[in-house]
């Protein structure tokens, strides 16, 4: 374990500085946070970096979850080295040559870009990736079985696709066109779409994807699929998570509901989702790290975990501006 740790490393830690997406550094976005506390004088002290994709609410819920899980587990024995990518793949590998040349006891990957930037910085350092869809495509697995193996596992963030689709059926039962907005560039989100698709279809509703490459040609294709799409579905997409303004600023206008893929997206743009707490699946990665650090699990043969529960939940000033009344066993987000 590295115990390289020192109070002048501690006092010397750098303020977090989360950057904007699209637009972030490794540099800018970087930190060093002891989990407070004195350390047990028999115990290890470890070093966990951690790498979050981009800014928002989801993502953001997973890290601190993840480190209260630490912090509660191993008190005072772990020093966070935060870094924030700012939704670029190219910050996430610096990112991660970085843990890797700091020697840090296990990476924590939060969102896909930094799983997949871990995994080809280090096939020795424990990685625990949170927010992920889905493995097997992240890290292109073809046999999957529900465990990567070698030195990598985590959570995942997916909600069952087929009670979303159940979810725009039960809500929109006359619509004919659901527009499948996403970015092209996420790999999870492209997984999600085709999923979604195929059940939607099932249930006789004509799909469209509408792929976004950034942010840049996001508010134009949303127009796109506002014209011609009486509901539209977004996944658990992280740039649609970061630019819900944007989104909002077109389909409220349109008249166009947006079924969202979980409760940060639908806060800012949509009027309802199917939703994990990316809080709990943050935590529970952080409960699988401490077993991992102090040797009571084997991370090779650790298989991914899910959301015990999903929630069904509306955004109430959006449905007024829409004219839509939820059923009374959806939840309004806070």
């Amino acid at each position: 374990m590295n115990k390289r740790i020192s109070a002048g490393l501690l006092t010397g830690a750098l303020t977090l500085t989360l950057t904007a997406c699209g637009g972030g550094s490794s540099d800018a976005g970087s930190s060093q946070t002891p989990s407070g506390g004195e350390p047990a004088a028999s115990g290890e002290t470890y070093t966990v970096g951690i790498c979050q994709q981009m800014t928002h609410d989801a993502l953001d819920s997973a890290t601190q979850g993840f480190k209260d899980a630490l912090n509660e587990k191993l008190p005072g024995q772990v020093v966070f080295e935060e870094q924030d990518a700012g939704g670029e793949y190219a910050n996430c590998g610096t990112i991660m040559d970085g843990f890797v040349a700091d020697q840090v006891d296990l990476i924590m990957a939060n969102a896909t870009y930094p799983l997949q930037a871990a995994a080809s910085a280090t096939a020795d350092i424990p990685i625990l990736g949170t927010s992920v869809t889905d493995y097997a495509t992240a890290l292109s697995i073809t046999d999957w079985t529900g465990t990567v193996g070698g030195n990598i596992s985590g959570t995942s963030d997916l909600a069952p696709l087929d009670q979303q689709a159940a979810m725009l059926n039960e809500l929109f039962p006359d619509a004919q066109n659901v527009g499948l907005l996403y970015c092209s560039g996420e790999p999870n989100s492209v997984y999600q779409v085709q999923t979604i698709q195929g059940y939607l279809e099932d249930m006789g509703y004509t799909c469209t994807q509408y792929a976004f490459t950034d942010v840049n040609d996001l508010s134009s294709v949303t127009q796109t699929a506002c014209d011609s799409s009486d509901v539209i579905y977004i996944p658990t997409d992280n740039t649609a998570a970061a630019n819900t303004e944007t989104i909002a600023n077109v389909v409220i206008p349109a008249g166009v509901p947006v079924i969202a893929g979980e409760s940060g997206i639908c806060s800012g743009c949509g009027v309802a989702t199917l939703s994990i707490s990316y809080y709990d699946i943050g935590y529970k990665t952080g409960e699988m790290a401490a077993q991992i650090l102090t040797g009571e699990a084997d991370i090779s043969t650790m298989p991914i975990e899910y959301a015990p529960t999903v929630t069904k939940m509306y955004n109430a000033a959006n449905c007024e501006a829409l004219g839509l009344t939820m059923p009374e066993d959806y939840e309004p987000i806070a």
